[in-house]
């Protein structure tokens, strides 16, 4: 029964991931936390395990339609592995309540970022690739600790700076953010199984899920246009958000 409860939240997860350029847990945690009745730890880290299989079949997906860039996914990669243990770490030693209520603050800034910035009008304007290349790999250490310690993929964190500053398409962005985001959830998962806060009954049913929602989300989005996209990922972060700031 378990099982077939992650299936449907890793399905659920992995399809919203795969569609708006995120790794899923903005779906799963929450999921996790009130359908199967996961502590905030356990949900954060159990969720990131999903995540590596879920951005890497949404990156797959990207990648094969051409909208993942591998150069920028290894320099936002490279500071964030740096990082994600030490947010595993410090999540590891927070009350659940306050770790809730950062989960959620940080939704709602994102929620913000968004909306005010992420929907002008693109401007097509490129920096210079030294800037470009610090704009990663900043984006990518602030990337590594929040994923570590909040159980989502990053795309939360990544998309904002990418397209905004460095003027990445939002497609693009999103797809390179998945791709770089499967090492390094694959280090922060590692960080939380070994403080346990893993679930395995649910581990594999969530995998699974999110490997078959993460390849259909990935599929829609290359259907969908820009401004739809920013549209909902805006939208399900100011809902998340408001989910874990009441507590």
């Amino acid at each position: 029964m378990r099982t077939i409860l992650g299936f449907v939240i890793g399905a659920l997860g992995g399809f919203f991931g795969g569609l708006v350029g995120l790794g899923g847990g903005v779906v799963m945690v929450p999921l996790m936390t009130g359908v199967a009745r996961l502590t905030q730890h356990k949900a954060h880290g159990t969720s990131l395990l999903a995540i590596v299989f879920t951005a890497a079949a949404g990156a797959a997906t990207y990648y094969y339609h051409g909208a993942a860039d591998w150069i920028v996914a290894v320099l936002l990669a490279v500071t964030a592995i740096m990082t994600a243990r030490v947010g595993a770490l410090y999540a590891h030693s927070l009350p659940e309540r306050k770790l809730k209520k950062a989960f959620g603050y940080f939704l709602m800034f994102i929620s913000a970022s968004l909306l005010v910035k992420g929907l002008l009008p693109a401007t097509g304007h490129e920096p210079a690739f030294w800037v470009r290349a610090l704009i990663f790999l900043a984006t990518g250490a602030a990337t590594g600790f929040l994923s570590g310690m909040l159980g989502v993929g990053g795309g939360t964190v990544m998309i904002p700076p990418m397209v905004i500053l460095a003027g990445m398409p939002q497609h693009l962005a999103q797809g390179t953010s998945l791709l770089a985001m499967v090492p390094v959830s694959v280090t922060g998962a590692w960080t939380h199984h070994r403080l346990g806060n893993v679930q395995p009954d649910l581990a594999l049913g969530l995998i699974v899920g999110a490997l078959a929602g993460g390849y259909f989300g990935g599929t829609a989005a290359n259907l969908l246009p820009d401004i739809y996209l920013k549209v909902m990922f805006a939208a399900v972060m100011v809902y998340t958000a408001w989910r874990y700031i009441r507590v």
